[in-house]
């Protein structure tokens, strides 16, 4: 193993102790540097982070026609609660739409579907769970705009798999190392970390690569150099001759 690589390794996982071994992975791919995942392991700066789940979800074959929505909570440091949602198309795990608010409603909610969907063809299926925010309000106005709702069961998070991991990815990657102060702030950070998260993140199960493909620098292309993203929390990494 030259030892070039042993300190590129090491010098990925300093700068970025939230990846793991993956993400490494995913990053040396895209310079065209293959090596084996044990590798990485093994010259990486470990940092604890287990992997998420992987269970595929029983719409597997519609995935290319589903959205799927869902709500988190973010606290402020005023001690306010703000309620995000996130719409998901789950075929390039790519954000569609987000937004804040202080009180969710089902207006609120059917509001947001039509700013997603206002210039784009609206998907097939739409995956959600049972909170009461879904009202018959937002089922009459969704039915209406031609969706077909797959609503999971009471208390199985698990059904929908991809946006339990993508409102973690947010929580682990980004609002766990800063301090919200307001709604039009965490609308800022977001907007921020999707960027990051569509365009340099790779993902496992995108096969190493982003929402929006990054294409492949081979070694003649120059040098690695680093970029921060998302406050210095992430760095994209692109080859640039000297």
């Amino acid at each position: 193993m030259p030892k070039e690589l042993q300190e590129l390794i090491r010098t990925l996982s300093l700068a970025n102790p939230l990846w793991g071994s993956p993400r490494i992975l995913g990053e040396l791919k895209k310079f065209g540097i293959d090596v084996a995942k044990s590798t990485v392991e093994k010259y990486m700066v470990k940092a604890s982070k287990p992997p998420s789940q992987t269970w595929r979800t029983f719409l597997k074959n519609h995935m290319s026609e589903l959205v799927s929505i869902d709500f988190f909570v973010v606290p402020t440091v005023r001690f306010e609660i703000l309620y995000v949602l996130v719409v998901l198309h789950l075929e390039r795990r790519q954000v569609l739409h987000f937004n804040a608010t202080k009180h969710p409603t089902s207006q609120w909610t059917v509001q947001q579907l039509r700013e997603t969907f206002a210039w784009e063809e609206t998907p097939r299926y739409l995956m959600r769970d049972r909170d009461a925010v879904y009202g018959a309000f937002f089922r009459q106005k969704v039915k209406n705009m031609g969706i077909e709702e797959v609503v999971t069961a009471p208390r199985y998070p698990w059904q929908n798999p991809y946006m339990e991991r993508i409102n973690g990815s947010i929580r682990r990657d980004c609002l766990d190392h800063v301090m919200v102060l307001n709604g039009k702030h965490l609308k800022r950070i977001l907007l921020q970390y999707f960027l990051y998260y569509h365009n340099s993140r790779t993902h496992l199960s995108l096969d190493m690569d982003c929402p929006e493909p990054r294409k492949v620098q081979p070694p003649e292309m120059g040098n690695i150099v680093r970029f921060p993203e998302v406050g210095g929390l992430h760095h994209r990494y692109e080859r640039r001759v000297a």
